[in-house]
Parts: structure tokens; C-alpha cells; sequence
């Protein structure tokens, strides 16, 4: 496919987000992968959305080619309610991807997806998902975090993810995916919470 940049929209960083900062960690543990993290974080450059569930967040590639993951691709997301938006691939490393959202996606932030051994033993394989983001607007902000849909059909989305990326590891999940929450408001105070 053709690089679209100069149709694209412009990125969307937290800087110009509205309501508190979430910072998202999504984690799960596998005992005895047998793809290395780099190996798994290729099999996720090949195929980026065949990890998602795609009733719930549907990514289709607008810019880049198929098969791999270069700085600059993007991806549109059709995420199930009205929360449709677009990524920006940009970072590539060999055990992470890092993409920030364009104009237009309901948060403004970034993403960040990374596999490592658990305590440097590679008998133990860690896959996370880290997001620092706030909503577009109050709008968003409203109905995303304060009525809790936006924030639930996300959480179940990363966290089928993860479970995706543990069974292409060909290892065995420790336990369920580990979700943690920090909530910076704009009055300074910080809450945190975490689930399993």
C-alpha cells in the first residue's frame, strides 16, 4: 500500500488531551514461550491485527506494507460504539512497537506494546501494553471514562490481546491478564487500582 502522509491527519498527543491522564498497564506471564520476545514482537509486526479482536477493535492498514511495521505506518481502528480513530506507528525496536493517535481518535495519547523475560529468566516471558492518554475533548471524556463504556470495550480489547500473544508464544499463561491503572487529575491527585 502507498504511504498517505501527506493526506494524514495530524498526531494527537496527550499535551492536547482534555480530563485526567490515565496511564494503562496490561500485562500477562508466560512460563516456557517458545518464540524469544523479539520473535514475538515479529510475529506482531507481520500481523498486527489478527491480535485484536476485531468485533470489538477492527485495524485496517492505511499506510505501509503488509507483512511488516515501519515508523510512519497507520492503521484505522473501527472500534465497536462510537469510538473509531487512527494510529501512527511510531516507533519499531526489536521487542516493542510504539504508536501515537491522530486527530480525531477519541484519546489523545500514546501506545506502547513490548515483550521481555520476567526478571531477565528466560523461562519466563512478560508481554504488556502500556497507554498514557487523556480523552479528545469533555465530550469523550464524559462518556469514556465517567459512564465507563468507552473504558470497559477498551480493557476487554487489550486484554483479549494479550491472551492472543500468549498463545502464539506457545508457552503457558501463569495467570490472567493483570490490569493497572494510574488516574492523574488535573488538580495533581493520583488514584490508583489494579485487576486480574
Amino acid at each position: 500500500m502507498s504511504d498517505s502522509s501527506a493526506t494524514s491527519p495530524p498526531e494527537q498527543p496527550v499535551a492536547i488531551g482534555s480530563g485526567p491522564l490515565l496511564e494503562r498497564r496490561y500485562f500477562i506471564d508466560v512460563a516456557r514461550a517458545r518464540l524469544s520476545p523479539a520473535q514475538l514482537v515479529s510475529a506482531l509486526k507481520a500481523d498486527l491485527p489478527s491480535f485484536s479482536p476485531g468485533l470489538l477493535a477492527n485495524f485496517e492498514r492505511k499506510a505501509g506494507q503488509e507483512g511488516s511495521l515501519e515508523v510512519g505506518d497507520e492503521f484505522h481502528i473501527t472500534i465497536l460504539g462510537p469510538w473509531n480513530g487512527s494510529v501512527r506507528v511510531t516507533g519499531v525496536g526489536t521487542t516493542f512497537l510504539e504508536f501515537v493517535t491522530l486527530e480525531g481518535h477519541p484519546e489523545a495519547g500514546r501506545i506502547r506494546f513490548e515483550a521481555h523475560y520476567l526478571n531477565e529468566d528466560p523461562g519466563v516471558l512478560r508481554f504488556e501494553i502500556r497507554s498514557w492518554a487523556r480523552s479528545r475533548d469533555g465530550l469523550v471524556a464524559f462518556a469514556y471514562d465517567t459512564l465507563g463504556g468507552g473504558k470497559l470495550m477498551q480493557q476487554a480489547t487489550w486484554t483479549e490481546f494479550c491472551h492472543r500473544v500468549a498463545h502464539v508464544s506457545g508457552g503457558q499463561a501463569l495467570a490472567n491478564v493483570v490490569v493497572e491503572t494510574t488516574r492523574h487529575d488535573e488538580a495533581g491527585h493520583t488514584q490508583q487500582s489494579r485487576c486480574e
